[in-house]
């Protein structure tokens, strides 16, 4: 076998992995939106980078892609599974509480500048269906860099935050449609709207239908078939299985892979295994959209702006101005104020990365033109550029605003935040119940999907997955609960889940099941706020029933015992006793 012709083949492979482990940190560094380094890497490694000068430099055939259409075809898993994750990471009670912006606002946000754009680019001369496409491609922003932009600024549970996210997830919802229709116009060769074109949806409704059907009747008793072998191996290639099957069987009904990876996403929203796989997938979702961008900065022939700099900056310049002028004016009349506005209308005017995705597919299927598509496709590439800029100007403008004008509204508010417990056995089921008797909101986390599916028949909040792991804590809760409680029966599993909650949340109250005294104090160690100890607890209960039983007053037995646990509390949290690491209990601390 030929050596050279064997590894050949894994050049593009390896500088993709090279882009991600080298250049990304450092724009991460840099705090450069990461997606953006993978289009200028691409744009370096493409044709249209330094593949230019392989005549003068034969060496640069090492640093550069040489199957570029190989690349575009594994990077579009990367737009399935970002679909998937919007679609998982939607539930119909978040849609309920954001109504009125998602569908008053995201709705008049995507309408209205669709409509905008579609007719300047007829006034300039172009038919119907490729102006409809680039205005629909144009519509929409980037909620890859925006929603990390907020995040980073602690700004996504702002008023102004939420309502960007309200106008990203409309966007994001908007996709699916959009492509489907992209999909019927290429179908019937590109005419034009007319009352008869609505008859070629059918058969795109039909096979929505179809996997919607076939969805909620086999992935639910797929995972859980799966959670039960408990092998985190069968559950990653499960989930890789549920995007990509769906993705394909989407794909043979005539719709696109990612309008079928959404609505799985969608169908496991409501399930007990959405935040695990949530975990499992996001790290597959990184890694090829990453490869995704990667591959729109291949395609990306940036010598335009050298021959067409007026017209591309023209181009841009408009879309600014003309989105966010109608983004401003609809949160204006949304009750926001003229500063408030600003904040939101500055990042969404720019361009997204389903402008890729839509125009890409439109110039496939002779939709647009692919000389138009290049076109807007870089300059709408400039805007994305432009993101963090326009969103740190923004937020200065807000900075001047009074602090009445960036508070959360009564109706969007997230619920508030209640108790996190791990391990729903029947120690953690009677403390679910008991914080319902008192009003306390609750989720639990179990990695028994046997005790899950009780669970959830009864209608209880549980989910299945690792607490072990701080990505699913976070996506359970963790960030914003009160407190949490561990119930877990395995002594080392217990004291992970809490050296890693503590680690997460250092004000956090943490509750801790305690096998004996010397687990309790291992609890402590790895940052407890108080541990049980199983045999102590049932010592003093039968110390407790005994005392009434002889005929001692039961007020007398309560006010004991409850000042023996708290000697015994004080004596497992003595530093003394923990070798000088351990943590005064609650009762020291006040003192």
């Amino acid at each position: 076998m030929d050596a050279h012709g064997s590894t050949e083949g894994y050049k593009d492979v390896v500088l993709f992995l090279a882009t991600a482990g080298v250049v990304i940190p450092l724009f991460r560094r840099w705090k450069i939106s990461p997606i953006l380094g993978f289009i200028l890497a691409g744009v370096a490694l493409g044709p249209f980078g330094l593949a230019q000068l392989g005549d003068v430099a034969p060496w640069v055939a090492y640093v550069t892609v040489d199957n570029p259409d190989e690349i575009a075809l594994l990077a579009e898993l990367g737009v399935v599974f970002l679909l998937f994750m919007i679609g998982l990471e939607l539930s119909w009670e978040r849609l309920r509480l954001m109504r009125r912006l998602v569908f008053g606002l995201g709705a008049a946000q995507v309408g209205l500048s669709f409509a905008a754009l579609t007719g300047l680019a007829m006034l300039i001369g172009m038919d119907v269906a490729p102006a409809a496409a680039i205005g629909a491609a144009l519509a929409l922003s980037s909620t890859a860099i925006v929603m990390p932009v907020l995040i980073e600024q602690r700004r996504q549970h702002s008023q102004t935050g939420r309502a960007t996210f309200a106008i990203l997830l409309f966007q994001d919802l908007a996709v699916a449609p959009i492509l489907v229709t992209l999909a019927v116009l290429g179908a019937r060769g590109g005419e034009e709207l007319s009352p008869g074109l609505l008859l070629a949806f059918a058969p795109a409704v039909l096979g929505m239908v179809a996997l919607v059907a076939f969805g909620r009747l086999l992935l639910r008793p797929l995972l859980r078939s799966v959670a039960r072998a408990k092998s985190e191996e069968m559950f990653m290639a499960a989930c890789l299985l549920v995007v990509i099957g769906a993705g394909l069987v989407s794909a043979v009904a005539g719709l696109s892979m990612a309008l079928g990876a959404f609505i799985a996403g969608l169908l496991l929203a409501e399930t007990e295994f959405r935040h695990e796989v949530e975990v499992t997938i996001e790290p597959f979702k990184g890694l090829l959209l990453g490869l995704f961008f990667l591959s729109v900065g291949i395609g990306l022939n940036l010598s335009l702006v050298a021959e067409r700099p007026l017209e591309v900056l023209a181009l841009a310049s408009g879309l600014l101005v003309v989105k966010g002028a109608l983004i401003f004016g609809l949160a204006r009349m949304t009750g926001l104020t003229s500063l408030a506005a600003a904040e939101i209308a500055l990042p969404l005017a720019a361009g997204g990365e389903f402008a890729f995705v839509i125009l890409d597919q439109a110039m496939g299927l002779s939709v647009v033109p692919r000389g138009v598509g290049e076109f807007v496709i870089v300059s709408a590439s400039l805007t994305m550029a432009l993101v963090p800029i326009l969103a740190w100007l923004g937020r200065r403008i807000a900075r001047q605003a009074p602090p009445a004008a960036v508070a959360e509204s009564p109706e969007d508010a997230p619920p508030p935040a209640g108790v996190l417990i791990v391990g729903f056995g029947r120690v953690g089921q009677l403390v679910g119940d008991m914080l319902s008797r008192h009003g306390a909101s609750w989720v639990a986390a179990e990695r028994d999907a046997r005790l899950v599916e009780q669970a959830r028949r009864g209608r209880l909040p549980c989910y299945y997955g690792d607490a072990a792991r701080s990505e699913f804590l976070l996506r359970c809760g963790l960030g914003e609960a009160r407190a949490l409680v561990v119930t877990m029966d395995n002594p080392e599993a217990a004291e992970t889940v809490v050296a890693v909650a503590r680690r997460i949340r250092p004000d956090l109250v943490i509750v801790a099941r305690a096998r004996d005294a010397l687990h309790a104090k291992r609890l402590y160690e790895m940052g407890a706020t108080d541990a049980v100890p199983e045999t102590v607890e049932a010592s003093l209960q039968l110390s407790e029933t005994v005392l009434v039983e002889i005929g001692v007053p039961m007020g007398l037995v309560i006010a004991s015992i409850h000042e023996r646990r708290d000697e015994y509390r004080q004596e497992l949290n003595r530093p003394e006793s923990l070798g000088g690491r351990g943590r005064r209990s609650r009762a020291n601390d006040k003192t």
